[in-house]
């Protein structure tokens, strides 16, 4: 029986989860805007993408054109633009940060002296050389200095400054090879290298932190003085241009699936806790959810367009409320007549057992799928509550239909059958007529407004709070 339970309840959901994503893995196989939230190698695997099936130098040289890619997962490209840093943050100098996507993300591989010889033959970068990174869109160089981060304390911020490639000292940075000893060249893609600064003594990273609005909710780029070897402030080479080296095959990157599988569940643990409400976006609370006093607009406003409004079923959500009070009451009946030895046979016996082990796996169920939400910081949802609901549901089930089985405890046999019938006859038909009255808000609607009496939804805005 054990070993059926662990198999039924935990091998076979388990085998059908991970089928799904191997399917799901098998049809979304195309490139898109979301691909720099992954790593480079799950991108080979994407057909579109410029790593699939590409070939690049395997070594990094002066004079490359490059872009560096975060190993943090969803940690971005290392990215700037012609914005400036606010007064009163840090330096007032070009923004640099990380972009998940590839926009503005080419750097130029400098000797620190600037004497770059373009003619002669191409130079590898080693463990331990000193370079400079000149973005390419706007020419200044890659800098930090010992003003504060705009968000991470203790950390230093990242710049872009001067002009035309020319800078000072504090744009020089040392390359280190994780793991590497010095004049190891740098592979494209598969060495883990930090960026170390000369000046200051520290490793550029991305803090993984979302900036505000004048940054372009991009993520944060500092100079940690923390030099320990984390994926923060680890970084890769992805593209790779240099017409004077020789290109290799990138086939050996693509991942198995358990990396992809495991890969893909980060980003959406991260890109999940990273949602911010966008403007006059309305902010959905947990204490809203259970008595449905907002729903959620996915489209159109005004009466001539076409409009969709997420909001639940007010009969269902209102009676899963007073049943989820009328479960906590009969529960307690129940409870006090089992410690007190009253004598249950039949079918009270069984209607017993059923509400306090099964109504109690379902409100127990509710809790688990509700309450987390209230500690949570990110941006909620309405839809958030509907694994919730479920369970409330079910609940609702199982106490009225136990309700209204033992309503002979309370009235005559003959009325206690007849009103029992009569009030499944009743809820039933309640439901399919409230479904019937709300299903515009689902399928779609145009013309008036809810206010209006000439509205398909005329005296169905029973709150002030919903708006349709």
């Amino acid at each position: 029986a054990d070993i059926a339970r662990v198999f039924g309840l935990i091998m076979l959901p388990l085998f059908l989860y991970t089928t799904i994503f191997a399917v799901h893995f098998i049809v979304l196989n195309r490139s898109g805007p979301g691909d720099g939230f992954f790593s480079s190698a799950f991108q080979s695997r994407l057909i579109g993408n410029n790593l699939h099936n590409a070939s690049m130098p395997e070594y990094l040289a002066y004079g490359s054109v490059i872009t560096v890619k975060n190993l943090r997962i969803a940690g971005g490209y290392l990215h700037s633009h012609w914005h400036l840093y606010p007064e009163g943050v840090g330096a007032h100098q070009q923004q640099v940060t990380a972009y998940l996507h590839k926009d503005y993300n080419l750097w130029l591989v400098k000797r620190p002296d600037n004497s770059d010889d373009l003619t002669g033959p191409p130079e590898l970068v080693r463990h331990g050389d000193i370079i400079r990174l000149e973005h390419k869109e706007t020419t200044r160089n890659l800098h930090s200095h010992f003003h504060e981060a705009p968000l991470t304390k203790k950390h230093l911020q990242v710049t872009g400054y001067g002009i035309n490639g020319s800078g000072d000292v504090n744009d020089l940075w040392q390359v280190e090879v994780c793991g590497g000893k010095k004049g190891d060249p740098v592979k494209v893609l598969r060495s883990k290298v930090h960026f170390l600064h000369r000046s200051t003594g520290c490793v550029l990273c991305s803090s993984g932190k979302t900036l505000p609005k004048w940054g372009w909710e991009q993520v944060e780029v500092t100079c940690s003085p923390y030099v320990k070897e984390t994926p923060n402030t680890q970084w890769n080479i992805e593209d790779h241009i240099n017409p004077k080296l020789p290109n290799i095959s990138l086939s050996v990157l693509k991942p198995t699936f358990q990396e992809i599988l495991w890969e893909s569940h980060i980003v959406m643990i991260r890109g999940n806790s990273g949602l911010k409400p966008k403007d006059n976006e309305m902010n959905s609370k947990p204490w809203h959810w259970p008595i449905n006093y907002q729903g959620l607009r996915f489209s159109g406003v005004n009466e001539t367009e076409y409009r969709v409004y997420l909001l639940g079923n007010p009969v269902i959500w209102w009676l899963n409320l007073l049943s989820l009070a009328l479960f906590v009451l009969m529960l307690t009946v129940a409870s006090l007549a089992k410690q007190r030895g009253v004598k249950m046979e039949g079918m009270r016996k069984v209607h017993c057992h059923t509400l306090m082990e099964g109504g109690g796996m379902l409100l127990l169920g509710w809790l688990l799928h509700y309450l987390p939400f209230y500690v949570m910081g990110r941006i909620l949802y309405y839809h958030h509550y509907f694994p919730a609901v479920l369970f409330s549901s079910m609940l609702t089930g199982i106490t009225l239909d136990i309700f209204l089985q033992n309503l002979h405890l309370l009235l005559s046999s003959s009325i206690s059958h007849h009103l029992m019938r009569g009030g499944q006859f009743i809820f039933l038909l309640g439901f399919i007529y409230s479904f019937y009255l709300f299903h515009p808000l689902s399928y779609g609607m145009r013309g008036p407004l809810a206010q209006d009496p000439a509205s398909s939804m005329a005296g169905l805005r029973w709150m002030e709070s919903w708006e349709f």
